[in-house]
């Protein structure tokens, strides 16, 4: 049977939401968190979660985002004994798809050396390389020109990520570049 033709006349067949987990990081681009969630909300099928770092929160209201936002405080929350549920390997085995998105320059340089000292750096690291991660590298032009971010850049897609390219415009510093 097909997702969403009935099995018969009264009982149709359930479709599966298809689960997308977003990670967002301490670059300024976190302030358009709120507009990616809304978008991929517009989605039909699309189940939406979000792990943000400490320095996201910075940059958006917590408040609008209309979905489940998951950051560090939550993972110790959970885990109180040896039989308790680890978040980050909950929310692995939950996501079909990871976005990080912004992927600033620190949380790149934490990634590409293996690096797991937050809840989004975990998750990343117990990734299941059979699904998909995009990522979407977003920081000053000056950084993102530095040699070690190109070499990051690489280490990250040698693992099997897919890189989503940065874009010319005028950033919020005021500067014109990637």
């Amino acid at each position: 049977l097909e997702p969403g033709i009935p099995a018969g006349k009264n009982s149709p067949v359930p479709q599966k939401k298809f689960r997308v987990l977003v990670g967002v990081t301490g670059s300024v681009a976190a302030l358009k968190l709120p507009l990616l969630v809304e978008e991929l909300l517009k989605i039909p099928g699309l189940e939406v979660k979000v792990v943000t770092t400490e320095r996201a929160k910075h940059f958006y209201n917590a408040q609008e985002i209309p979905v489940t936002l998951y950051g560090d405080e939550d993972e110790w929350q959970l885990w109180k004994g040896r039989s308790d549920p680890v978040l980050h390997i909950e929310l692995r085995r939950w996501a079909d798809l990871m976005v990080v998105a912004p992927l600033d320059a620190n949380t790149l340089a934490k990634v590409a050396n293996g690096i797991c000292d937050n809840l989004l750096t975990c998750v990343i690291r117990a990734w299941d390389l059979s699904k998909p991660l995009l990522f979407c590298p977003a920081m000053n032009t000056a950084m993102w020109e530095h040699p070690i971010t190109a070499q990051q850049v690489e280490q990250l897609k040698g693992f099997g990520y897919t890189e989503i390219p940065c874009v010319v415009k005028k950033l919020v510093c005021g500067d014109e570049g990637q």
